[in-house]
């Protein structure tokens, strides 16, 4: 075997790694390094179909390794004092909402969370009202049966991300320090309400 050939089996040996990690940034970067080992044995044998196939999946490799990198940073920012959910836009779908709708009712099933972009919604069994930059339901994720402890309606126009808990769950398996980070966080939002009294913005949260 000569050392061309090895570049070549160093290829596939980084491919069969790459499928078999379990996490998503290992994957990637393992996957990057198959496809640089494969487009060198692809050239030094002048394969193009070999050399173009790895160029078309780098990119979106990379695009997928700077989007998992930039997550974990800005749940570890949030998480060390920042107690946004800025960071969870791409994943959620905006939606409007109407006054006097019903976004869900005590004892619902929980599958979704919210963060309040623009508007007014009230908890009526408490009389709280969230406004913009509110988070409703993300302890729902984390409680028994993922039941609804209160209901929440709309009293002023407005918009609201909605992420599922199913992709929450993703991101978490995906990759877990995104997971470690995300029970921080809302850990210490749970403890900072606890703590304080009733305020617009964040008094939703044991919801």
């Amino acid at each position: 075997m000569d050392w061309i050939e090895g570049i070549g089996y160093l290829g596939t040996v980084l491919t069969i790694s790459a499928t078999a990690m379990s996490t998503m940034i290992p994957l990637r970067i393992i996957s990057l390094c198959a496809s640089c080992a494969v487009i060198t044995y692809g050239i030094l044998i002048g394969s193009m179909p070999v050399v173009l196939t790895e160029l078309i999946q780098m990119p979106f490799n990379a695009y997928r390794l700077w989007q998992m990198l930039r997550l974990v940073r800005d749940v570890e920012t949030a998480a060390d004092g920042d107690l946004s959910l800025e960071w969870l836009r791409p994943f959620g779908s905006r939606r409007p909402f109407g006054i006097g709708e019903v976004v869900f009712r005590k004892g619902d099933t929980a599958d979704e969370m919210y963060y309040i972009e623009s508007g007014a919604f009230r908890i009526p069994e408490v009389g709280i009202e969230v406004r913009k930059g509110g988070i409703v339901g993300e302890l729902g994720l984390l409680a028994p049966g993922n039941a609804r402890t209160a209901s929440l309606v709309c009293v002023e126009a407005g918009h609201a991300l909605c992420v599922s808990y199913s992709d929450v769950k993703q991101l978490y398996y995906q990759n877990p320090e995104f997971g470690f980070y995300f029970l921080k966080l809302t850990s210490e939002r749970l403890f900072q309400s606890g703590q304080r009294s009733p305020e617009p913005a964040t008094a939703a949260d044991t919801l």
